[in-house]
């Protein structure tokens, strides 16, 4: 724990001692007022609730939280770092969960800094904050998801570029699994229990389901063993160009 918690406060230092971390905030704090309150219609919906913010936020870090996961590994490779890291009396494990929970941490703090939107909420009306506090740990759920396989993308090339595109692209996928404009496009001779089976690994099957309120251990289950995965699989990619 002692290695874990020194490499997680290294990275997340890391992020605040160049203009990233701000820029990044800065960037998902206007989005999301956009979004929210023009693109989103809040006033125009009459409805005091936080659906158009978190509706867009699946599409949101589709793009934002790639830009974070791409240096996770990328950087290190391409500068020769990873080598001296590596040898380091570290376990991998902890360096890949320290790296991970620092850039994790790092979208916290932005999805945190969004609360005067909830502030404005409910000045104007009287909305379920409960339904709200739930949206919003679903929706750091389902960041750390973006993450994991920003993780391991970056860790499989030296060209953040190119991992960004790559994070970018599954990250996609598994949003679009979820939606139903492909849920809607599937045939009606496909058996319904494939249909399901695309549905449930679909980041928005689970993520809107807790956006409403419905707090079902399923879904949270789904994004802790999808990140659990992807990390599984960085190590496993670090390992292997290790030995190359």
């Amino acid at each position: 724990m002692g290695n874990l918690n020194t490499i997680f406060q290294r990275e997340l230092m890391s992020y605040f001692a160049t203009p990233l971390a701000y820029i990044f905030v800065v960037i998902f704090l206007i989005t999301n007022g956009i979004f929210t309150f023009d693109l989103g219609g809040f006033f125009i919906r009459g409805q005091a609730d936080l659906l158009p913010f978190f509706g867009f936020h699946p599409w949101l870090y589709l793009f934002m939280v790639p830009a974070i996961a791409m240096t996770l590994w990328a950087d290190e490779r391409k500068t020769g770092t990873i080598e001296l890291l590596l040898t380091l009396p570290v376990r991998l494990s902890d360096v890949v969960l320290g790296k991970f929970l620092a850039a994790w941490v790092l979208t916290g703090i932005a999805l945190l800094l969004t609360f005067p939107i909830w502030v404005t909420v409910n000045y104007l009306g009287d909305p379920d904050n409960g339904v709200i506090l739930a949206a919003y740990i679903g929706s750091w759920f389902m960041a750390g998801g973006f993450l994991a396989i920003g993780s391991c993308m970056s860790a499989c090339t030296k060209n953040s570029v190119i991992a960004f595109i790559l994070t970018v692209t599954i990250c996609f996928v598994f949003v679009l699994l979820g939606s139903p404009i492909l849920l809607n496009a599937f045939p009606a001779w496909v058996p319904q229990f494939l249909v399901d089976a695309f549905s449930a690994m679909g980041f928005l099957t689970h993520f809107d389901s807790i956006s409403k309120g419905v707090l079902d251990i399923r879904d949270f289950l789904f994004f802790a063993v999808f990140i659990a995965a992807w990390l599984l699989a960085s190590a496993i990619v670090i390992e292997m160009k290790k030995a190359n």
